[in-house]
């Protein structure tokens, strides 16, 4: 069981990280972990280190540049903060090899915030409903107007084109724990 003392550290370290996102002070992030990893289980994607972590900010933020989230629940589990929280946007540049279609969009997520031994911060493992983004950023363009229509046949691409994407090894290739008796 962890002590009150460690409960109370992550819980501002996770609180901090949250706040530095949405400021968009990457380097206050990155200060989070001594080793910057995040994991997007519904996208089975992995962003492992300085560069790669920036990227994903860069990415995200060009696609979602007024990303925000309301936080709605923090747990403590002996080795992780568990975060439910909204996060929400508007759609603004491309999210992957999706067109940007002005939509908002407010998705509940979880985000593990995974501890070491030594209270390292070593990795963020974001949960969402792929679905209901999609729902949001696409289902809201009008296909009874024309002019939506190029965009819609653009989407749709991009949605097969990164659904064929290959899952990260480290996210399929998991040892099932040994549990005693």
């Amino acid at each position: 069981m962890i002590t009150e003392d460690v409960r109370k550290a992550r819980q501002k370290l996770v609180l901090d990280h949250f706040r530095d996102e949405v400021r968009q002070d990457w380097d206050d992030v990155l200060s989070t972990f001594p080793h910057p990893h995040y994991e997007l289980i519904p996208t089975m994607t992995v962003h492992d280190g300085q560069g790669e972590v920036r990227g994903y900010y860069h990415d995200s933020r060009v696609a979602f540049p007024d990303q925000d989230h309301e936080i709605i629940a923090l747990r403590h589990s002996d080795d992780a903060v568990i975060a439910e929280f909204w996060l929400l946007g508007t759609h603004l540049g491309p999210l992957g090899a999706i067109p940007p279609t002005g939509n908002r969009f407010r998705v509940r997520m979880t985000a593990y915030f995974i501890f070491d031994a030594e209270e390292n911060l070593v990795c963020e493992r974001i949960y969402f409903d792929t679905l209901t983004l999609l729902k949001q950023l696409i289902g809201g363009l009008d296909l009874r107007n024309p002019r939506n229509w190029v965009l819609a046949a653009r989407c749709v691409r991009g949605l097969l084109k990164t659904s064929s994407d290959k899952p990260h090894p480290a996210l399929t290739r998991t040892t099932p724990p040994a549990f005693a008796d």
